[in-house]
């Protein structure tokens, strides 16, 4: 009797500790964050309940993807974040809105993004929404870690992507294009003159980043990397429905196929892992390998740099590497895509580009020297234009995790500020008239306003490896660029979309045409 009645008061206590943190998270919280909010001025539309304002937005990013454009110019805010047009129009540079039950404030203000990403880069970062959307995908790796654990996962990748470590890396991005060229070049001699170029620039970016971060085990590399690209879709499906209590745990359809996929890839990737351990086990090697995985391996035996009670285990080195790839092959692959379609409409500037490359490259086929990159001037503007146009990410988002002064507004604890970057990259305000045009002479002066050009974020918390994507995109479009000459197809329509990054829906047809050195 006694045993049931102990088993009893556990449960009752259990039950009623759960109903408060729900209450607490699903209707306290938020509220009072309201209100803080409201006093400060800042109002935004009307949340349903649990919902939020999703099916407001899902709406009108539905309405307004629904036909593809009818030509190839890029003014895509309205198309992409029809929401913030809206709502913007109506409450002002700064609003709230609701993503199911986490409160969003939207800021475009260069001054307050500034001082967000440079002063509060340990006080706020990743919510907890986002946190559990990517669990399966990407875990707790850099891209997700806040605080002391970001620190020092910060501290103990960012040697990989800089000095002489980010130059060794070179000689895989030449290889690896090379063998794309010659592909194309084989194709066309078959009789093809259409290319889905993002196609061959997500393969290529796919074998690039699994060299770097596999080196001789790279053809398992690209096998787990299909798998987390299933995984990737699924898992931006499947956070549609996290603002509904316990839908993690519901053993729907995608639930199912995230933990089987999940299952997969880390068995592929323990295997790997386990591969570099024996061999230094039984003394064929004294080091893991000098590539990403083994410079992890290597920092896990040593236990170098970690401290106030961080470890760097088996499963976060695994999140690391998931991280990398998402970082380092989807983003630069659509950084290529966009840029080449910008290229293929623009031949002035192809003319202006391949002119430069070859001028500082000679007759070096197009592959640039390390040394020879800072030279590409041209090219870098371009690049840098194509980042404002399309940026991989349409959001940067960060939580508050305790009150902060930002600017003139108290920001409480639990406040996620979003900061629309598709649209301040947009802004007549901080562009001018022509932003909407491709222009990359913009980029000739570096001396425009901190806050305005975010596509790697900025402060502390940057894109680590902004370097390793800059350098690969150099060295791939000044190869492409000085084999090749390509137009847009006719059968390209522009209809770019959100799937976490901002794609091309039906890929980027062009035609190309071989060139004479």
């Amino acid at each position: 009797m006694m045993v049931l009645l102990a088993i009893l008061v556990v449960f009752l206590f259990f039950f009623v500790r759960v109903a408060y943190e729900t209450v607490t998270c699903y209707w306290v919280t938020p509220r009072r964050i309201r209100r803080i909010m409201e006093k400060q001025g800042v109002c935004g539309p009307k949340p349903r309940f649990l919902t939020g304002n999703i099916l407001d937005m899902a709406s009108l990013v539905s309405k307004s993807t629904s036909k593809d454009m009818d030509s190839i110019h890029h003014d895509i805010v309205g198309r992409l974040l029809p929401h913030f047009l809206v709502w913007s129009k109506f409450y002002g540079k700064r609003f709230i809105y609701w993503n199911g039950i986490e409160p969003r404030m939207c800021i475009t203000e260069t001054e307050l993004i500034k001082e967000l990403l440079s002063r509060y880069s340990t006080k706020a970062g990743k919510s907890w929404l986002q946190q559990q959307g990517s669990k399966h995908f990407i875990g707790r790796g850099l891209l997700m870690a806040n605080g002391d654990d970001w620190h020092h996962q910060r501290h103990i990748v960012a040697p990989a992507f800089m000095g002489d470590k980010l130059k060794s890396y070179a000689g895989y991005m030449v290889d690896c294009t090379e063998g794309m060229l010659r592909s194309l070049k084989s194709a066309m001699e078959s009789g093809q003159t259409e290319f889905e170029i993002g196609e061959h620039m997500s393969r290529l970016t796919a074998d690039i980043i699994s060299r770097t971060e596999f080196d001789c085990s790279y053809e398992k590399g690209k096998q787990i990397f299909h798998l987390l690209t299933v995984l990737q879709n699924r898992c931006a499906q499947a956070s549609r429905h996290l603002c509904f209590p316990g839908s993690r745990f519901f053993p729907s359809k995608y639930n199912r196929e995230i933990k089987s996929l999940k299952t997969e890839v880390e068995r592929l990737l323990l295997e790997i892992i386990q591969s570099r351990k024996d061999c230094v086990e039984v003394g064929r090697s004294n080091s893991f390998g000098n590539d990403l995985l083994g410079m992890l391996l290597n920092e896990m035996r040593s236990k170098r740099g970690i401290s106030g009670g961080f470890s760097l285990n088996q499963q976060l080195i695994m999140d690391e590497i998931k991280t990398f790839f998402f970082a380092g092959h989807d983003t630069t692959a659509l950084l290529l895509t966009w840029t080449v379609m910008l290229l293929a409409s623009n031949p002035t500037w192809q003319d202006k580009v391949r002119a430069e490359v070859r001028e500082v490259c000679g007759s070096n086929g197009g592959a640039p020297s390390v040394d020879q990159l800072p030279k590409l001037t041209l090219l870098n503007m371009v690049i840098n234009e194509s980042l404002r146009l399309y940026p991989p990410a349409s959001v940067l988002p960060r939580m508050a995790f305790e009150d902060i002064k930002l600017g003139d507004l108290h920001i409480p604890k639990g406040l996620s500020i979003w900061i629309p970057v598709l649209a301040i990259h947009h802004s007549e305000e901080l562009w001018g008239k022509d932003v909407n045009e491709f222009n990359p002479e913009r980029f000739s002066s570096k001396s425009f306003a901190p806050g305005r050009f975010i596509p790697f974020a900025a402060g502390p918390r940057n894109c680590v490896g902004q370097g390793f994507a800059i350098m690969e995109a150099k060295i791939i479009l000044a190869m492409l660029i000085s084999r090749f000459s390509f137009v847009i197809s006719e059968n390209y329509r522009h209809a770019p979309v959100v799937i976490l990054t901002i794609k091309p829906k039906y890929g980027v047809q062009i035609r190309l045409t071989p060139l004479t050195n």
